[in-house]
């Protein structure tokens, strides 16, 4: 069995999933995930804990086993924690700074780079 497919998920009282023969979604406060799931795998939900199942040891299976398991478990993370993403710009001259809905970049080029994060990212 794999050692990560293997390890069951707690699901935090924030998050609800709910779980189809085709498809998984996971709902919390930061919003609303959801994944098709592939025949070679079965996924349950008991007492606050969601186990990933393979249906057999096919070396397919095998390596759903463990992608599902990591992805029902980022599911659950995203919706309640959400993801942060620290960058660190390193050099002489290079910055970043916020400017009215735009992160503004100095990265070397003649001009600077303007980014607009889609809504339901944050930049601080």
């Amino acid at each position: 069995m794999s050692r990560i497919g293997k390890m069951p998920i707690p699901l935090s009282n924030q998050a609800k999933i709910e779980i189809t023969d085709t498809d998984i979604t996971v709902t919390g406060p930061k919003g609303v995930l959801q994944q098709s799931l592939t025949p070679q795998v079965t996924i349950t939900e008991q007492d606050g804990v969601v186990t990933v199942q393979r249906i057999d040891d096919t070396k397919k299976a095998k390596a759903m086993h463990g992608l599902y398991r990591v992805l029902v478990s980022n599911m659950v993370e995203g919706v309640t924690k959400g993801f942060t993403r620290k960058l660190e710009i390193a050099g002489v001259g290079y910055r970043a700074e916020i400017k009215n809905e735009f992160l503004a970049l100095t990265l070397g080029y003649s001009h600077m780079i303007y980014f607009k994060a889609p809504d339901e990212i944050t930049i601080q």
